[in-house]
């Protein structure tokens, strides 16, 4: 690994191969997830969230885990820990998935592409990457020991992502592959302005069209540069980048789903494959399954609101003031103009247009149960 990687600040701070070039462009850093991060730039959270939606921002993404599984039963072994219908999927077609535990709790999400270079390519997240790799690496001698052939890899490439409406004129001068081509969730190899080796994945956290470009660290800040010279595009940080997933219903975990969270309460059931459902042989099947049907006693929703904006760990309550569930994401919406949040609440209240209350400042505020996305996703299908 290069230093950008390994390098630590005098704050124990891991730093992106970006990290210099953020503080240069104004970038004000904040601890996030082991990393030191931008979360906003000269520009204020609101305008840089509006940029994104009306034109195209670039987000740092280096700190999340990136691996290839290599070897003839790469997909049994990726299967083995997932929900996902791995084997189903086309060549160079991705899939959101899950890491499960035997309990049905969920691990981590996470984003498995099965390549046609022979490996699969998985991106995890950065507060999970020393659980994931060791969750991997036990899978793995698991699979060795049984003579199973299968190994593991993990990445010291840097990760872009550009995400918003002009991100295709932004890009296609920069590529020589017809972006048209690529659809949402798909993924090949290009050089991008230059930049050999780079993957392209028509996929991001902003419900915006866009892509995640994983490149070599050495060739990191050459490519966002060029990037950047295109009069659409500016730099985005973690305050917007969590607005907009928010407006786009996506979960952050540690927030919205965790160990203790199965994928039905979640309302993640669309992860889960046809035939590893019928086959019940992912982790926490026995748990998983029969709730598909049976229901679950409590349901993650959206929640709209007016007034102060309702925060994590913000209790949920019945139109009678009893407590029947908790706020696990909020922020006052930039697009809509209103709060946003999404909650657990009692599967009885969870029907869309439900009223109920939320606490803000030890008072109780009106707010109706709403469904996701907030602000519709405009992702590239062809």
């Amino acid at each position: 690994m290069e230093a950008g990687f390994n390098c630590r600040g005098a704050d124990g701070l891991r730093k992106t191969p970006l990290f210099d070039f953020h503080r240069e462009h104004g970038g004000r850093m904040v601890a996030f997830a082991g990393w030191s991060m931008p979360v906003q730039y000269k520009d204020s959270h609101i305008a840089s969230h509006m940029h994104t939606r009306e034109h195209c921002s670039i987000f740092d993404v280096s700190h999340m885990l990136q691996s290839k599984v290599h070897g003839r039963d790469r997909v049994k072994f990726m299967e083995s820990l997932v929900v996902a219908d791995i084997a189903e999927l086309k060549d160079n077609q991705g899939t959101l998935s899950l890491f499960t535990n035997e309990a049905g709790g969920v691990i981590d999400d996470l984003i498995v592409t099965k390549t046609d270079q022979g490996y699969l390519y998985v991106v995890s997240n950065a507060g999970c990457a020393e659980k994931d790799s060791a969750h991997m690496k036990a899978r793995l001698a698991e699979f060795k020991a049984a003579g199973f052939d299968v190994d593991l890899e993990f990445l010291d490439e840097a990760l872009i992502a550009l995400q918003g409406p002009s991100m295709v004129r932004v890009l296609q001068e920069g590529l020589r592959e017809d972006l048209s081509k690529l659809t949402f969730m798909t993924s090949h190899l290009a050089t991008v302005f230059g930049v050999p080796d780079c993957r392209v994945t028509r996929c991001g956290y902003t419900g915006e069209d866009g892509v995640e470009i994983s490149v070599p660290q050495t060739r990191v800040v050459e490519l966002t540069e060029k990037l950047l010279a295109h009069s659409e595009v500016k730099l985005a940080g973690l305050g917007a980048r969590d607005s907009l997933r928010l407006e786009a219903g996506l979960c952050l975990y540690g927030n919205d789903i965790d160990e203790t969270t199965t994928p039905v309460e979640a309302t993640l059931v669309w992860t889960i494959g046809k035939r590893r459902r019928q086959n019940r042989d992912f982790p926490g099947a026995e748990i998983i399954v029969p709730q598909i049907k049976a229901k679950t006693a409590r349901k993650r929703v959206g929640l709209v609101s007016t007034g102060p904006p309702v925060r994590q760990h913000t209790p949920v309550f019945s139109p009678d003031g009893k407590v029947i569930g908790e706020v696990t994401s909020g922020c006052p919406s930039p697009c809509l103009k209103k709060n946003i949040a999404m909650a657990y609440v009692d599967a009885a209240f969870a029907k869309n247009g439900t009223p109920i209350q939320v606490e803000v400042r030890k008072k109780t505020v009106p707010a109706t149960v709403s469904k996701m996305p907030f602000v519709p996703t405009k992702y590239y299908s062809g």
